[in-house]
């Protein structure tokens, strides 16, 4: 299972970046993909997740409303448009092979059956 993030960088408050996962076929295939952050000191957190069945969505509480979690099978792409960024969202973010999405708010995403190298997101104040 291939899974290689990229996109991260610099930006400022409100601004938007966007984050893509280059995933193996097989992972697509028989994987959901999702991303979680590492902020410095902090916990690992789950971001978003989308199914590879019928595409279904979850996203963590603190990013519904400004993440847009999509795939594109066809370039073997799992993209995250994050938008409205504010600096608590700094953190390097990694892109996650699942067994399954989390179904609600109170299950983990963790752990990932499969995580590639991270990119790091700066939001300046």
């Amino acid at each position: 299972v291939q899974l290689q993030a990229s996109g991260g960088g610099l930006v400022q408050t409100g601004g938007s970046l966007r984050l893509s996962c280059a995933a193996s076929q097989f992972a697509l295939d028989y994987y959901a993909i999702g991303w979680f952050r590492q902020a410095p000191g902090k916990e690992r957190e789950g971001v978003s997740c989308i199914s590879g069945s019928v595409g279904s969505t979850y996203y963590a509480e603190s990013v519904k409303g400004r993440f847009t979690i999509s795939r594109d099978n066809r370039k073997y792409t799992v993209y995250l448009q994050m938008n409205s960024l504010k600096p608590e969202d700094t953190a390097v973010y990694y892109c996650a092979a699942y067994a399954a999405c989390p179904a609600s708010d109170t299950d983990s995403m963790f752990p990932a059956a499969y995580w590639g190298k991270g990119t790091l997101v700066t939001v300046s104040s």
